[in-house]
């Protein structure tokens, strides 16, 4: 399912700051929040983005997952094929697992920008998996500020506290890198719907696990 850029058309970026909210307009060309031109002008002066791997980061086989936390086929994914993908090629070793977040909405970037918080991969898969559990109740508003407010009460009930939330999403460099990052991503692998998958550098939509099973046993014999 093919769906907008993030940011590209409506409204503004909510950011938490000081415990309230703010709205920032985004450049109509870029989508990006105001001081995006600077920031591509400096991109060194941008904080890095950490990539969130699984499995054995020395594996024969990389896959990388495309994926965004507002899809409700890649919870779906991630409520099933990923539970036997994880359990018999992630944690045995057999591959390296990459998770790449897709910002096709604002809602998804404030969820990546929570789960990444902490900027520890044990917490950002633990925070991914409550994400695409309690998907439709934390979306189910619609309301911007609602959303903000059921993503911080999620983010709250693994340890994360109220000056830590704020000072996550109110980290605008960190916004522009991240979706600078996903922009560099979604160009380079064609991702254009979610979920995708590259492996072994060739792009996959999304498939049952015996396929899934299939694909990787094929390239790793």
């Amino acid at each position: 399912m093919k769906r907008r850029t993030l940011l590209a058309a409506g409204g503004g970026a909510f950011l938490a700051a000081g415990g309230g909210l703010f709205v920032a307009r985004p450049d109509p060309v870029s989508g990006l929040l105001p001081g995006a031109a600077h920031a591509q002008q400096a991109s060194d002066t941008l904080p890095e983005v950490a990539e969130m791997v699984l499995g054995d980061p020395d594996a024969a086989l990389e896959v990388i997952e495309y994926a965004s936390f507002t899809c409700p086929h890649c919870a779906s994914f991630h409520a099933n094929q990923y539970k036997d993908l994880k359990a018999n090629y992630i944690d045995t070793g057999k591959i390296k697992f990459v998770y790449r977040e897709v910002y096709f909405d604002r809602p998804g970037l404030w969820a990546s920008m929570i789960a990444r918080c902490p900027n520890d991969p044990a917490f950002f898969f633990n925070m991914a998996d409550i994400l695409y559990e309690k998907q439709r109740e934390w979306l189910a508003s619609g309301d911007p500020a609602t959303i903000v407010q059921e993503l911080r009460t999620l983010a709250k009930t693994v340890g994360l506290d109220d000056a830590t939330l704020d000072a996550c999403l109110s980290d605008g460099a960190k916004a522009e890198s991240l979706f600078t990052w996903y922009q560099t991503n979604a160009e380079q692998d064609g991702v254009n719907s979610t979920p995708s998958f590259m492996i072994d550098g060739t792009k996959y939509s999304n498939m049952s696990y015996d396929d899934f099973a299939e694909t990787l046993d094929g390239k790793l014999s």
